[in-house]
């Protein structure tokens, strides 16, 4: 099963992945292909707790999937889909990042670029499929110049949803089974947020005997792809997982590490002291985005409660 992950909000978001997964589906055959809105039927479900619904649907595609498809744009990459990629990064099945992005990323004005505001996203991807120019469009005498420029966006989408189904085909046929790192009863990982002040610090911490808590290294790192792999194995060898869920969504780092930990039966917990709720129709209040509210143990509202939690 080919998985297709995506921003599900916008309608420009989902007719972009439907042109992926159809153009996937042409080659490979539709029953081969995982679309999410579209085959969860998300619009029309009807369930006793729809968004946990959705949740359970999503997951036991990823837990069955041979190759996964992410488009991932912008600053501020969708919280749902970093859960996704880091759920099937931490089952090693292969990840194709698709970004029409046309920005780098750094921690400092010089400092080393990623492709991704999070260098965890770099460091996971099997490939990265970059499409970052407009296309080309021949300007006839009856359109404008806005419609000319619709036509070099449309031209882009489709040069990188095929540039990305070739990457896709171009998988070898078996893949190395990846092993999950052995528990360290000693540690916990701890994830802050890169949108608050603290950000390289959880409240509750440093009260906390016994147990060594490690922390990030990427975002200072002079080589920060490499530190994110040193991450994401700090992560998973850690008896827990605790994240900063806090910001305008969960911080991409934060939503890797909750589906990783989701996938390999880690505990996670997510410190969010303030959410707000998304809604829709049929679905239960969600703390803004059902895969990562669900795909946590225990979300926490304080450095007690942080605390607590760790030492339980």
């Amino acid at each position: 099963m080919y998985y297709v992950a995506h921003r599900l909000f916008a309608a420009h978001d989902r007719a972009l992945a439907a042109q992926l997964a159809h153009h996937l589906a042409l080659k490979i055959g539709e029953d081969q292909v995982f679309l999410p809105f579209c085959d969860t039927d998300e619009e029309d479900l009807v369930a006793d707790v729809k968004g946990r619904r959705i949740f359970e649907l999503d997951r036991e595609r990823l837990r069955s999937v041979r190759a996964f498809l992410a488009i991932v744009h912008g600053p501020s990459p969708d919280d749902g889909v970093c859960m996704e990629i880091g759920y099937a990064a931490a089952l090693g099945a292969p990840v194709i990042l698709l970004t029409t992005d046309f920005q780098d990323y750094s921690a400092a004005p010089h400092g080393p670029r990623t492709v991704f505001p999070d260098p965890l996203l770099d460091a996971l991807a099997t490939r990265i499929v970059r499409v970052p120019l407009l296309g080309t469009a021949v300007r006839g005498p009856a359109t404008s110049r806005f419609a000319d420029f619709a036509a070099r966006n449309h031209a882009q989408a489709q040069y990188a949803t095929e540039a990305c189904v070739d990457a896709a085909l171009q998988l070898p046929a078996r893949l190395p089974t990846m092993s999950v790192p052995a528990q360290d009863s000693s540690t916990v990982y701890a994830e802050p947020s890169p949108y608050t002040a603290a950000h390289y610090a959880l409240p509750g911490l440093t009260t906390i005997t016994g147990v060594t808590i490690l922390g990030p290294t990427r975002f200072a790192a002079v080589e920060p792809i490499t530190a994110a792999r040193h991450d994401w194995d700090a992560a998973l060898s850690s008896a827990r997982i605790v994240v900063d869920g806090s910001g305008p969504e969960t911080p991409p780092g934060a939503a890797l590490l909750i589906g990783a930990a989701c996938a390999t039966g880690r505990p996670v917990a997510a410190y969010l002291p303030r959410s707000t709720y998304t809604h829709a129709v049929g679905r239960e209040p969600n703390h803004r985005n059902l895969m990562v509210q669900y795909g946590v143990d225990a979300t926490l509202r304080s450095a007690d409660e942080v605390t607590a939690w760790i030492n339980g």
